[in-house]
């Protein structure tokens, strides 16, 4: 008996890691940076975020065109390493253009396995822009879409 015990943790611990191995081939992560007061009362993760994408930024105006929203893309496909370069593609619709969808890109190499693509809808181009609506990303290895995501009202 203490052998079928044994072995049922075994399948249970190898079960349980070939889970946690498991990485989705594309995560879409936003950020909203809306202020430029960075507050102690903040989330600590929140005031991180923002210190980051406010780095570097000295006058007020050059911290008020780094407002707007900001989404990075993560991305693997380790199988189909060499089988054409990866281009992420992010589409969008803003609130003051109507339905005009705008598109940003991001290349990488063939023989990449993952990788990260920030796009970013700040400064002039939100304010007169508007929000970001709707969105859609999509990860395309040599032509071929490997996955996509989208906000829920992309139509």
């Amino acid at each position: 008996m203490p052998g079928v015990k044994r072995l049922l943790i075994l399948l249970a611990a190898l079960s349980l890691g070939a889970c946690a191995g498991r990485r989705d081939v594309l995560v879409v992560k936003q950020f909203q940076l809306r202020d430029q007061e960075l507050n102690i009362d903040d989330d600590p993760m929140v005031r991180m975020e923002k210190e980051r994408r406010l780095h570097g930024a000295v006058s007020m105006e050059e911290r008020r065109q780094k407002l707007g929203q900001y989404y990075t893309l993560l991305w693997q496909d380790a199988a189909g390493v060499g089988q054409g370069p990866v281009e992420v593609v992010f589409r969008y619709q803003q609130g003051a253009t109507g339905s005009r969808v705008k598109r940003m890109t991001k290349d990488f190499k063939a023989e990449d396995s993952e990788g990260i693509a920030e796009f970013a809808v700040i400064g002039d181009d939100y304010f007169t822009g508007g929000r970001v609506l709707a969105w859609r990303a999509t990860v395309l290895r040599g032509g071929r879409e490997l996955a996509s995501q989208q906000s829920y009202l992309w139509q």
